[in-house]
């Protein structure tokens, strides 16, 4: 109905007169004005009339609900508080100075763009070919020439990617407004290990008037046990704003420690905030994992990831101190082991994979191992006794 309407103002504008002693002026003054959900906007429309004889304007809509509305007899406000997405659409401001009847068009375009932007997987391994999927949500519109997501490194886009595909799905409903995800995959070459550069997933809504932009910052590690680094989302507006990380060397982390800096020991009055770190070590039948935070009293560590759910593992807490047994078989389930300090919140993450649990050999494997080859070589010392034994 709004779009056939629409396609009949040409057609009206021809049989109307033109004014010739009045004008209508618009504030603001672009034919597109974007709102976001749930935002506010006023529309202002001014007429200019040079005859006195009941001049009028007043703003009228097409099938949309038009907003607050108030006039007099040289100007129109529209108001638009708490922007929904059926709010979008054409509002047109109909004035009259004396025999004539101006008209003038807008277009009220409601998006909706958080910063709700996720990575997968969350990290990245150098020097080998992967893929990487970026995810906007909550988002609309999302037709390619409004949003688009792209990879950077530092801030130049990273050379030599290609891209997959592109999805869009709708989010589940928790309102009247239906807003979508959308998902862009990439295969990457393969990486080196950035030391000073950012490898960043950047997600920007180009709309008339208006450009946002909101980045994630995706680690590249230099090994497969290397921690976590932190991870900062930031959003950006035009101008835009460079988002932030920590800074580390490029030399390897120690293996047995997680991110962060040890806190403070008992009783230093530094004001650095407490951390916990995470601790492997060898045991009877797989790894044993130690989330600790050497903070004073006061303060808990607890698990809150691992791979495959925490039921999957045995654990043991006591203050300070939090115990995760990893067995041979669940070990080889690659993924974060992540802790959590409390008071404060912070984190600990530590990556495990394959190569460090299953490179060692088992013990019982061991031993059974190397009874089969002794076993072997009494075999072969008989055969050969036999064999060279002189003929009498």
């Amino acid at each position: 109905m709004e779009q056939g309407l629409a396609l009949l103002f040409p057609v009206f504008l021809g049989l109307l007169q033109r004014a010739q002693g009045g004008s209508l002026e618009m504030e603001p003054p672009d034919s597109v004005v974007a709102v976001s959900l749930g935002g506010s906007q006023q529309l202002t429309c001014r007429l200019a009339c040079a005859d006195p004889r009941n001049p009028m304007v007043q703003w009228r809509g097409l099938d949309t609900s038009l907003g607050t509305v108030r006039s007099d007899a040289r100007s129109s406000v529209l108001s638009v508080h708490n922007a929904s997405l059926s709010e979008a659409g054409t509002r047109v401001c109909v004035g009259s100075c004396g025999t004539d009847t101006l008209l003038r068009t807008v277009k009220l375009l409601v998006f909706a763009f958080p910063d709700q932007l996720t990575v997968s997987p969350v990290a990245l391994v150098a020097r080998r070919d992967q893929e990487v999927a970026c995810t906007a949500h909550n988002v609309t519109p999302a037709n390619p020439e409004a949003l688009s997501l792209s990879l950077l490194l530092g801030d130049q886009e990273l050379e030599g990617v290609q891209a997959l595909d592109w999805d869009v799905e709708e989010e589940p409903q928790q309102g009247e407004d239906q807003l979508l995800r959308v998902t862009q995959r990439w295969l990457l070459p393969p990486l080196e290990t950035p030391t000073s550069l950012t490898l960043h997933c950047r997600a920007t809504m180009n709309l008339p008037g208006l450009r946002l932009s909101h980045q994630r910052a995706i680690p590249v590690l230099h090994s497969l046990n290397s921690p976590e680094p932190p991870v900062k989302t930031s959003p950006e507006a035009t101008p835009e704003l460079s988002s932030t990380s920590s800074s580390r060397s490029p030399g390897p982390p120690p293996r047995n420690s997680s991110s962060g800096s040890p806190g403070p020991p008992p009783g230093n009055s530094s004001n650095r905030p407490c951390r916990p770190e995470i601790h492997q070590s060898p045991a009877a039948g797989g790894l044993e994992l130690l989330c600790q935070a050497l903070c004073g009293p006061g303060v808990a560590v607890g698990w809150t990831q691992a791979p495959g759910g925490l039921e999957a593992y045995q654990r043991r807490e006591a203050g300070a101190q939090a115990w995760l047994s990893v067995p041979w078989a669940g070990c080889c389930a690659e993924g974060w082991f992540q802790c959590r300090l409390d008071p404060g919140g912070q984190m600990a993450s530590l990556y495990l994979v394959p190569e460090i649990c299953c490179q060692t050999t088992p013990p019982a494997l061991w031993t059974g191992s190397l009874v089969l080859g002794l076993l072997f070589l009494a075999f072969l010392a008989h055969r050969l006794r036999k064999r060279c034994r002189p003929t009498q």
